[in-house]
């Protein structure tokens, strides 16, 4: 560097030291190091500075070599002067480069310092993760995403049995168990696009199938931008916690002889189906339930029987109910059922005949055989009572009368309840006798061939004339037969009066005369035997099938199974006609009129008596006409009563009619009369 006088630095001689102390060990910088030898000599000028710049110390010091002091001889004031200023500037310039340097420096070590420092934190925060990761109790699961599995830890391994290459890239629902439904999952995420994170109890699947139980918790990590980077699932294992809790639950709430519920879950489950009942408007019944003298066979035979009986009179209660129902165990021999949402009282009424039914069948128990009966009281919510305490005490009550009334029978509180059921049970037992005493007749009401006017068909309805009532309608013991399978021998019945029937009017009147007899879903469940016994009927009679058709529900055809449809087979093999009864007022289908081979379809009253003044009805007839004769099947209108639905009936090209227009149903011997006056003057548009 050139010399600030415009010389050489060789006439100066700088050395700078770091503190006071000016030696060698301090010092810092030397001109002319190598040229020169170091220390202070004989210098004429010699300058010695200390400056304290950013909290140190820093000494400076200046000296003439020979070259200097020669020319100070020539120019002394003018060179003394330079040098000063020299100096000056010199010592400012290179104090301000070394601070520099020095500050330089420092941050840089200080920098340096910190980042080792940050490498250090981090790394021991990822060996500190990664000891956890690998060694806690809870299980982890990493998903990208797309919620494709990335990573597990040892402990997900140990309680789900899954190695990572079982699970990595697939989508965690393979763990499900089915226990939760598509709404609680819809709630999870919904939550974990909301929040960023859920927590609960989850029932997942085993690699070995087994379900457990497990308290989860997930996390999401999101990339700068908001979007999903990872999500982070940890889960405990708390299936040995739920059994234990759920075996607590249990001891408390459930009867430890029965395994049905006690008295106090009872009360608890009353109360909800009570308030439920309230809100949806339904009715709700309770059923106290006694085993009659139960007392004297458990003092007889011992309590280990009883204990059996009772067991097992649970169970049969149980079968008699649905899956919504509750059974329970008061104590002793006392059980309850709750009946709720319940549409209609007859209900009632069937579950517990049901029950009387079951518990009155012998009891097989070690060496016995125990023959019991059981009394049940019936209360209705809210008819009877609007709480707890109400249903409880007429349900007790209705007990009460039921044992009095000689037990092995159901009571109601209401009085016209249980006049009404009273009813119903006398009915039942009068249609029993009814057969035997000869109470049921058929009559018989012309179907008119709307072409010809003539009556050469006619259809079979049973009637029974009471001793004590009088003549009870159909819509009232017909129900009552279907229910307790009276239908199959009065229906056996019926069919034999008019296969007669058929055999008289083919001689007498018209030798093709066939006549229509109904057949109930019930009927059909019967074995083949009931059929081949019509068959063999026939042909002791000497009549060919299409003697007879047997008129069916469309009920019957859309539930058909192989049973009902081989025996429709077994129908149309023998010449039996098919006819479809009330058509139009079910689910009608076109593909079952092809399947089964129908021959007759009969429009249902509930179309024919608007006809005239509904269009939609007419459209409807006119529409079932179209389509019945576009498959070969005749339609027979029934429920004709005026001249002007025959004439619209006849125009739409109906093929037969019924209904009080011609003749009620009506004796046959009144019936042989009208074919008789029918000859002579056929039904010719009047």
């Amino acid at each position: 560097m050139g010399g600030i006088l415009g010389k050489t630095t060789g006439n100066l001689d700088i050395e700078i030291f770091d503190g006071k102390a000016m030696a060698e060990t301090t010092l810092l910088y030397k001109t002319n190091k190598v040229l020169h030898a170091t220390g202070p000599s004989g210098s004429l000028f010699q300058e010695v500075q200390q400056l304290e710049i950013a909290d140190h110390t820093w000494s400076m010091r200046v000296s003439s070599r020979p070259g200097l002091e020669h020319q100070l001889k020539a120019d002394k004031p003018r060179l003394i002067a330079q040098g000063g200023f020299a100096i000056s500037l010199l010592l400012s310039l290179m104090t301000w480069i070394l601070v520099m340097g020095q500050l330089r420096s420092a941050q840089a070590t200080q920098a340096l310092q910190q980042e080792l420092n940050a490498r250090k934190r981090a790394e021991e925060s990822l060996r500190l993760a990664a000891m956890v990761y690998e060694n806690t109790s809870e299980g982890m699961l990493v998903t990208d995403s797309d919620n494709h599995i990335v990573a597990v830890n040892p402990a997900f391994t140990r309680i789900t049995g899954y190695e990572l290459n079982d699970v990595l890239g697939k989508d965690p629902s393979m763990f499900s168990s089915g226990r939760h439904g598509p709404d609680f999952y819809q709630t999870m995420w919904d939550t974990l696009d909301r929040k960023g994170q859920w927590q609960g109890e989850v029932w997942d699947r085993r690699k070995d199938g087994e379900i457990h139980a497990k308290y989860l918790t997930i996390n999401t990590i999101l990339n700068t931008d908001g979007s999903v980077y990872r999500r982070v699932a940890l889960f405990l294992d708390i299936t040995e916690k739920k059994q234990s809790e759920e075996v607590i639950w249990h001891q408390a709430n459930f009867d430890a002889l029965t395994q049905r519920p006690n008295r106090s879950m009872f009360h608890g489950r009353l109360d909800q189906e009570i308030h439920k009942a309230q809100r949806s408007h339904l009715t709700l019944a309770l059923l106290f339930i006694d085993l009659d003298l139960f007392k004297e066979i458990n003092d007889t035979l011992g309590h280990h029987i009883g204990d059996l009986l009772l067991v097992e009179a649970a169970q049969r209660i149980t079968a008699c109910v649905r899956e919504v129902d509750m059974v329970a165990r008061l104590g002793g021999d006392e059980f309850t059922v709750i009946l709720p949402e319940l549409h209609e009282h007859i209900s009632v009424e069937r579950v517990a005949a049901n029950i009387l039914q079951k518990l009155a069948e012998p009891y097989h128990l070690g060496d016995e055989v125990i023959h019991v009966t059981g009394s049940i009281g019936i209360t209705l919510y809210p008819r009877d009572a609007a709480d707890t305490e109400g249903l409880l005490k007429n349900a007790d009550q209705a007990l009460y009368v039921a044992k009095n009334m000689g037990r092995n029978r159901f009571s109601y509180f209401t009085q016209d309840l249980q006049e009404a059921a009273h009813t119903r049970l006398r009915l039942i037992t009068d249609l029993r006798e009814a057969i035997a005493s000869h109470q049921f007749s058929v009559h018989y009401q012309p179907i008119v061939d709307l072409v010809t006017g003539e009556v050469h068909k006619a259809e079979a309805l049973i009637r029974w004339q009471h001793p004590k009532r009088g003549l009870v309608s159909p819509a009232e013991f017909i129900p009552l037969a279907e229910e307790t399978g009276l239908i199959v021998p009065i229906g056996d019945w019926v069919f034999r009066e008019a296969a007669r029937q058929a055999q008289r009017l083919r001689s007498l009147h018209y030798p093709a005369f066939q006549i229509s007899v109904n057949k109930s879903p019930k009927q059909f469940r019967e074995s083949d035997a009931s059929i081949t016994a019509w068959f063999d009927y026939l042909n002791e009679l000497g009549l060919p099938g299409d003697s007879i058709t047997i008129e069916i529900t469309e009920g019957l055809l859309l539930n058909a199974v192989t049973d009902v449809t081989s025996k429709l087979a077994l129908y149309r093999k023998a010449g039996i006609q098919i006819a479809i009864d009330d058509f139009g007022t079910g689910y009608s289908s076109l593909s079952y009129l092809k399947r089964f081979h129908i021959d007759y379809l009969k429009i249902d009253q509930s179309f024919v008596r608007e006809i005239e003044a509904d269009p939609n009805d007419l459209a409807l007839s006119q529409a079932i006409i179209v389509m019945a004769h576009a498959l070969g099947i005749k339609v027979i209108a029934e429920g004709v009563e005026t001249a002007n639905q025959l004439k619209l009936l006849t125009d739409a090209g109906c093929d037969y009619a019924q209904g009080f227009f011609f003749s009620k149903a009506i004796p046959a011997d009144q019936f042989e009369a009208l074919l008789h006056a029918n000859s002579a003057q056929p039904w010719h548009g009047q």
